[in-house]
């Protein structure tokens, strides 16, 4: 019973010591995902912003100050493309909105440090200062931040990525509008329903995406961060490094050099090192066929992985013994 106790607390604490899974997943934006940039009215400029990906807006036309501006994507202005990708836009934005959060956030962001998750604002959220997504080491890990109403950062705040925390894993839904204030380092893509404002200096890992709004730029940087999958946690071939036990370029068998067949270095046939024939390494035995390298009979060179099984073993049959013996020694003293 108290073995059977130990091993249920063992199990409880093992469950209990493991951490919370994060309920947050990525939101699929579709086609919006070449965006850098999408308006829903307007996209206006001033300076010499550069878009790493697409820029379009949809249903409205107007796109302003490119150039100076540069998008390094395809320019769309009330397109069927710009219109596919607020369509997808409302649907990714829909999707980070439903998302059951894990905890509840208000005020000011600044100097706080985040593990992945859904995060839900009912209603206005700042940002001063540094906030702080740590991944723990997961670079699949999620963050999705779900604001009621309007997301504003102050001059010269950061989102900063620790542990492998990635960009393409950060979502932004936001219930109104969002201001990026001056010099702002920003991560993520934001998902706004009315307008986004960036202003001068800020830089963008991400996306500013509209669905009704204007989206407003001002000499700002916009870079889109390719995700980098986790590897995979064992590897399901041998290792593609393992030297093979002969040359796999030999034309006669059993030879690595061009000489007798059963010979790699020119010495008696069967021979790879000079050694007795039949013989690898130096040893004798061969391995159980002849130059393959391998005794026949491995050398012990420390205690054998089984050995605490070997001990038991040992003990349950000097135990079996001394019962036994017991047992007839009371048989002789009653006959």
């Amino acid at each position: 019973m108290g073995a059977a106790l130990a091993l249920i607390g063992s199990i409880a604490l093992l469950f209990a010591t493991q951490p919370a899974s994060a309920i947050g997943t990525a939101v699929p934006l579709g086609t919006a995902a070449s965006y850098s940039v999408l308006g829903g009215q307007t996209v206006t400029n001033t300076g010499p912003s550069v878009l790493s990906g697409d820029l379009g807006v949809s249903p409205g036309s107007a796109i302003t100050g490119f150039p100076p501006g540069i998008a390094l994507g395809t320019t769309h202005a009330a397109d069927a493309q710009a219109l596919q990708a607020q369509s997808d836009l409302t649907i990714a934005y829909n999707d980070a909105a439903g998302q059951a959060p894990d905890s509840s956030i208000a005020g000011d962001l600044g100097g706080l440090t985040l593990t992945p998750g859904v995060y839900n604002a009912s209603s206005s959220i700042g940002l001063t200062g540094t906030l702080t997504l740590d991944a723990e080491g997961d670079p699949d890990a999620v963050f999705v931040f779900q604001v009621g109403s309007t997301l504003t950062t102050a001059s010269a705040s950061t989102v900063a990525l620790l542990n492998d925390a990635q960009a393409c894993n950060v979502f932004w839904q936001i219930g109104s509008s969002a201001t990026l204030g001056t010099g702002t380092t920003f991560v993520g893509t934001i998902m706004a329903l009315t307008s986004i404002s960036v202003t001068t200096g800020t830089t963008v890992d991400g996306r500013a995406l509209a669905r009704n709004g204007s989206v407003t730029l001002d000499t700002n940087v916009f870079t889109s961060s390719a995700c980098v999958t986790a590897p995979p946690t064992d590897n399901p071939t041998d290792n593609p490094t393992d030297n093979p036990t002969d040359n796999p370029t030999d034309t006669p068998p059993g030879d690595d050099d061009g000489t007798p067949p059963g010979d790699d270095d020119g010495t008696p046939p069967d021979d790879d090192d000079g050694t007795p024939p039949g013989d690898d390494d130096g040893i004798g035995g061969g391995g159980g066929s002849p130059g393959d390298g391998t005794p026949d009979t491995l050398a012990v060179t420390g205690p054998s992985v089984n050995a605490p099984l070997l001990v038991a073993a040992v003990v349950t049959i000097l135990l079996g013994a001394g019962l036994i013996t017991t047992s007839i020694r009371m048989h002789r003293t009653k006959t």
